[in-house]
């Protein structure tokens, strides 16, 4: 699964929209991102692991590495 299906997922169960999702990281993170601005990174599959880990953070989640 891509980072923006895995993103999307995590969305659907929070009830959010990506633009909420926006709003909700410029307040965490003092900053001025744009909804096509995240958009454009998810679509083209550029999103940093920092920027997921940041999202994952504000929908409540952690991110976990197991070993097969």
């Amino acid at each position: 699964m891509t980072a923006k299906q895995e993103i999307k997922v995590m969305l659907a169960r929070k009830g959010l929209t990506l633009k909420e999702l926006v709003n909700l990281l410029n307040e965490k993170y003092n900053r001025n991102d744009s909804l096509q601005n995240l958009s454009n990174k998810l679509n083209r599959n550029s999103v940093r692991y920092k920027e997921v880990e940041e999202i994952a953070s504000v929908l409540g989640y952690e991110i976990e590495f197991k070993q097969k």
